[in-house]
């Protein structure tokens, strides 16, 4: 006998919830801000949007499924079954920040803001849930979109969809040996950062503009990466001339020189991977894709 779908609810603690945590007292937290020229109503019109968009879906699952809610600081701890529909509730990165823990399970992004254009990865609105819902479990199209995987030698994974970070933890120098496609070369630079179609339009962006020769852009499904060095400098054991190139089938891999380096992925710092003096990653095209309902 075969389970009911379970609808699993993603969503994040508001600016306003945050404000007020930190502040003690919503009184409080609005004196602070005024103070500097704001209000706590513009964080409080978000927060109510997001209790509105959350509501209007937990009143749109059929009765006869299952259904779950976990805060963005949980997804870690959080267990997904192959059978869920997880219906990402906020911006775009929100779903970048699911897509790591799950393996092929169908997601419906949802912008809680009904006046705000819709995001990329969240083109949905609240009001539609229930025929999102009945089209996740129908065969209704999904996009495929490609992500990263950073894997150790003893074994640990991590996976993103826009990017992996590899570098000191304070982003101060790192030290490593660099190999791709049969070329190898020590650095020392403030990180590694590989990334897909997906995160092309952000870090990765950002590190192409003003190299001459950056590798092209994969596009969002394509079944490639682009890498690019963050600040190498060549010295009398170091070099800086493998310092972007494009990962379709051979892997990149680091060898680490440093005490300690870190991996995390899409800005997450705090759910990394630790490595040690020779330890190596390896990073390539993971086999789980972000099967975004469209």
């Amino acid at each position: 006998m075969s389970l009911a779908p379970r609808a699993v609810l993603v969503h994040r603690r508001t600016a306003y919830a945050e404000t007020v945590a930190r502040h003690g007292t919503p009184g409080a937290a609005d004196f602070f801000l005024r103070g500097r020229g704001r209000s706590l109503a513009e964080l409080a019109e978000a927060d109510e949007q997001q209790r509105a968009a959350l509501a209007a879906v937990a009143a749109a699952v059929p009765a006869d499924w299952r259904t779950g809610t976990v805060e963005r600081a949980e997804l870690p701890r959080f267990l997904f079954a192959p059978e869920d529909v997880v219906v990402v509730v906020g911006q775009d990165g929100l779903v970048a920040n699911a897509a790591k823990h799950l393996s092929g399970q169908c997601v419906v992004g949802i912008d809680p803001a009904p006046g705000r254009n819709a995001g990329v990865l969240v083109p949905h609105r609240a009001a539609d849930a229930a025929d999102l819902l009945r089209r996740s479990v129908s065969g209704a199209p999904r996009e495929l979109r490609t992500m990263v995987r950073a894997s150790t030698d003893d074994g640990q994974e991590l996976h993103a969809l826009n990017e992996v970070f590899i570098g000191h933890r304070s982003h101060q120098t790192a030290r490593y040996v660099l190999r791709c496609a049969g070329r190898r070369e020590e650095q020392a630079s403030s990180g590694v950062v590989v990334g897909t179609g997906t995160g092309a339009t952000g870090w990765l962006a950002s590190l192409a503009r003003g190299r001459a020769a950056s590798p092209p852009a994969p596009t969002a499904t394509d079944p490639a990466l682009a890498w690019f060095v963050r600040e190498a400098w060549p010295s009398r054991t170091t070099g800086a001339d493998l310092t972007s190139g494009s990962l379709s089938e051979d892997p990149l891999t680091v060898e680490v020189l440093s005490d300690e380096l870190v991996v995390f992925g899409d800005g997450l710092e705090e759910d990394r991977l630790t490595l040690s003096r020779g330890q190596r990653l390896h990073v390539d095209v993971s086999p789980r894709r972000l099967a975004l309902l469209r």
